[in-house]
């Protein structure tokens, strides 16, 4: 049999309402039934109230843990955006940095026209040896330009393409700088060694026995290198031994150049101009002027018939003033003298 829930409900309002009704009108006798309805129903009704308050709880803290999670979300983008910022803004400033030190260097050595590049690349290691840079002879690089960065000099372009370029540092194995101390003006060698760069040092040799020198003493690029400009400082000298030649000095220098780090550097756009040494020619050229020598020819052919005309004139004459037993040596005479001018 189908009820139908409707008259369900009907029937449960009508019987709330008659309950409802008996117990005010018929307050005073029910009250022992109310009272064994109270006794049995209010534990239960106390319960209920626990549990509906326990699950409002949690109810209430599961949306606060939604809440609390959504928000976490967004304050985990807020983070990372602000993260992503800050390393940008550090970047920017470790770039402004370098420019600046650039700039500083820039108006240190004001005399040399310089360009700015950034190394792109380098050979294996810890150290920027051997690097690459990305401007070239279309930025008006060429082969043999002087490089620089943070407080000095770092090395030569040793080979330059279109729009990139290969720079040798001073610190590699194969480089050799003829610098000057700064206060003394003596000359030295600065040698690269990398293993010994691993001490932060590199070599300087063939001081003068009597160079007046000390640890400290600054070492810069001198005139008489064939490749750097003058006056570029290269590092701080330190340790000077006396040889076992007892004829120079050697000792260490430290660069001023941080080769552990090189992002920007200058490149002097301006080769050191070569003396111009006059040499003695080694081949004398003689150039021979064919008419003029056959002028000259036919000048002394007409001298010598002349010279021989009067030689026979003067012959003639001697011969009519003198005897015949003299004639064979006027002839000999005559025959000498022919025969000196003809050589």
């Amino acid at each position: 049999m189908h009820i139908n829930p409707k008259h369900v409900l009907i029937a449960g309002v009508i019987l709330c309402i008659a309950i409802v009704g008996i117990s005010f009108r018929f307050g005073e006798q029910l009250k022992p039934v109310r009272a064994a309805v109270g006794s049995v129903f209010t534990p239960m009704q106390k319960g209920i109230n626990i549990v509906g308050t326990f699950i409002s709880d949690k109810l209430d803290n599961f949306k606060n843990i939604n809440d609390l999670l959504a928000e976490n979300e967004d304050l985990k983008q807020q983070i990372n955006m602000l993260t992503y910022e800050n390393k940008m803004l550090l970047q920017d400033k470790y770039e402004l940095d370098g420019l600046r030190e650039l700039y500083e260097l820039d108006q240190k050595y004001l005399d040399y026209p310089k360009v700015a590049a950034r190394v792109i690349s380098k050979d294996p290691g810890n150290w920027y040896s051997v690097f690459t840079i990305d401007k070239g002879t279309k930025d008006g690089l060429a082969k043999g330009m002087n490089v620089m960065a943070g407080n000095g000099l770092v090395g030569i372009i040793t080979e330059c393409y279109y729009n990139y370029s290969i720079v040798r540092s001073i610190i590699d194995d194969k480089s050799n700088v003829w610098g000057m101390f700064l206060k003394s003006s003596d000359d030295c060698v600065v040698q690269g060694d990398l293993q010994l760069m691993d001490e932060g040092k590199i070599r300087v040799e063939l001081i003068s026995r009597d160079a007046e020198i000390m640890d400290g003493y600054e070492v810069v690029t001198s005139h008489i290198s064939p490749n750097f400009h003058q006056g570029i400082l290269i590092g701080y000298i330190s340790n000077i031994e006396l040889d076992s030649s007892n004829m120079t000095k050697s000792a260490y220098l430290t660069p001023a150049v941080d080769f552990d780090h090189l992002e920007e550097v200058l490149i002097i756009t301006e080769l050191k101009e070569q003396p111009q040494l006059k040499e003695p020619p080694t081949d004398t050229e003689v150039t021979i002027d064919v008419d003029a020598l056959a002028e000259t020819d036919e000048d002394t052919d007409t001298l010598i018939d002349e010279e021989n005309q009067v030689d026979v004139n003067s012959d003639t004459a001697s011969d009519e003033d003198t005897n015949t037993g003299d004639y064979d040596t006027e002839i000999g005479n005559d025959a000498t003298t022919n025969s000196d001018v003809t050589e």
